[in-house]
This record gives structure tokens, C-alpha cells and sequence, in this order.
């Protein structure tokens, strides 16, 4: 019995264009002919591959104990009130109870 799987694809809407040397494209090349992937689907999951690994380097930070402490006591030090501040603070909350910092 075969069984028959629907994907869907999401289409492909924006176009980027690079430049490359002729050494650049011929090792592109082979490495995709090498994963049995055409240019473009190589050349892109390496792209978002390598970029989602440098957006996830920016959201995890590590650091000795002692820099922990010091980040948890600046995160928790009160900041100097601006207009702008007083602006945020005078609107209504989206919450449906007024925000009241502490200072």
C-alpha cells in the first residue's frame, strides 16, 4: 500500500542575486551537486543555516557568576525618568490595570 503525503511549499517571492568569483561558484557548485541539491536550494539553506546561527549567538550569553550577579542588580536598579518614560507610563495599560513603576 503507498501512501501519498501532501506538502505544501511556500512560494518564493523575493530574489537575491550574488556575485561570486569563478572559484567561489566551482566549489558551490560541486557541494551542491554533492548533497544532490540544485545552486539555489544549497546556496540558500547554507545562508539562512549560517544566519540563524549567528541570530541565536546574540540571545545566549554566558558569563561567571559573579557577571550574573552584576547583570541581575543592573537589570533591577531603577532608570532615570525621561519624557519619554512618562510618556509610556501616562497610557493606558493593555493589560486592563494601570502600571505603576517603583522606584
Amino acid at each position: 500500500m503507498t501512501r501519498q503525503v501532501a506538502t505544501t511549499r511556500t512560494a518564493k517571492s523575493q530574489r537575491i542575486e550574488v556575485r561570486a568569483t569563478e572559484r567561489q561558484e566551482a566549489i558551490l557548485r560541486r557541494a551542491a551537486m554533492a548533497t544532490d541539491r540544485t545552486m539555489t536550494d544549497f546556496i540558500l539553506a547554507s545562508a539562512v543555516e549560517q544566519a540563524e546561527r549567528i541570530l541565536a549567538e546574540r540571545r545566549w550569553f554566558t558569563g561567571t557568576s559573579e557577571e550574573y550577579d552584576e547583570f541581575l542588580r543592573l537589570l533591577d536598579e531603577p532608570l532615570d525618568s525621561t519624557d519619554k518614560f512618562e510618556k509610556l507610563w501616562s497610557r493606558p495599560s493593555p493589560f486592563g490595570r494601570p502600571f505603576t513603576p517603583t522606584a
